[in-house]
């Protein structure tokens, strides 16, 4: 097992009740979240030893969050608490043909504000093996982004293996007018593992993929981002195929620059009961069978159904053990647990 260090920023999440939309009714369901965490959550159970970095306020909402992470196995000494505000975000979940909607409110959070030399990126990560980021942290403006840039280079410098996810949020980057091609270029020339699609590398480097299967399009991204980033190792995405807000097909994709592609089957996933966190679950799984030295075949396997999984569990995190997730890729998976 590994020792990993996952930096971003934890959110309370409000929902809607039910299918309702927001405040169709005077009431919301309040959850802890964040991509970065919503990954750490999951490598716990896992079994990995995980720690938080993030910057929370200092008040009873800063206590909530970083206290769920601690509830769930993470290690929260690297969360600061400083005057200021939570980030918010407010979901409003889809049905049938009404797809879900994300507003977000975190301009000013305690952790957009905190400036990049308020880490100590070679104290944090001493005895660390893999460092966890994601694009939605520099999307937050430019402090965040100079401090995800700190951190994946004193991980390159100290010898810590960088997972990077793209998560391209265009709202987030739209506020403070970042200029998202050159930053997730950066970033991603410092990760061995990235979470990406051809719709990423469009962003960053600008590429066409006009091929007609998406599989053809995933591999010839792939293969322009190994040419741009000279220390990447991997590259997996998920492919999803809606037939409704309530219904998905997915499947997924590992590429490796020595190891070719490795592709999990398609799933049915539905009626799904929050998709919320399906990614961050699905990028868990692989990180999870690269730690543990899987082929490919298994680590696609099993990052897809921990992504699978997600779908089925209320809230951002996905609270299944490598033994549940083993279920799913084994025989006899929807029988009773006696």
């Amino acid at each position: 097992m590994a020792r990993v260090v996952c930096f971003g920023e934890l959110l309370l999440r409000m929902s809607a009740p039910g299918r309702e939309r927001l405040l169709q009714s005077p009431q919301l369901e309040v959850r802890i979240g964040g991509a970065e965490a919503n990954v750490g959550v999951s490598l716990a159970y896992f079994g990995h030893q995980v720690a938080a970095v993030s910057t929370v306020a200092d008040n009873a909402l800063g206590e909530a969050a970083s206290g769920e992470l601690r509830r769930h196995g993470l290690d929260t000494t690297a969360v600061r608490k400083v005057p200021g505000r939570m980030g918010l975000y407010f979901l409003a979940p889809g049905a049938i043909h009404r797809p879900a909607e994300v507003l977000y409110d975190r301009a000013g959070s305690a952790f957009a504000l905190a400036p990049a030399d308020a880490y100590d990126w070679p104290a944090l990560l001493d005895g660390a093996d893999w460092l966890h980021l994601s694009g939605v942290t520099p999307a937050l403006g430019a402090n965040t982004a100079a401090t995800a840039l700190a951190a994946a280079r004193a991980a390159r410098r100290a010898g810590v293996k960088v997972s990077f996810d793209g998560n391209f949020r265009p709202k987030l980057w739209e506020v403070w007018k970042g200029d998202a091609k050159a930053i997730l270029s950066e970033l991603m020339a410092e990760a061995d593992l990235l979470f990406a699609d051809y719709r990423d590398m469009g962003v960053v480097l600008g590429g066409q993929y006009p091929q007609a299967a998406a599989l053809a399009r995933v591999e010839a991204a792939a293969a322009d981002a190994f040419a741009a980033f000279p220390h990447l190792k991997w590259m997996a995405c998920t492919i999803r195929e809606p037939r409704n807000v309530d219904a998905h097909a997915l499947s997924g994709v590992l590429v490796g620059r020595d190891a070719g592609t490795a592709l999990a089957p398609q799933e049915e996933v539905g009626p799904i009961v929050d998709r919320i966190g399906g990614g961050d679950a699905f990028a868990a799984g692989v990180l999870h069978g690269l730690v543990k030295g899987w082929m490919p075949e298994k680590t696609i396997r099993f990052g897809l159904a921990a992504g699978c999984l997600k779908h089925s569990i209320p809230g951002d995190f996905n609270l299944v053990s490598e033994a549940d997730v083993e279920a799913l890729v084994g025989e006899g998976r929807f029988d009773v647990k006696r």
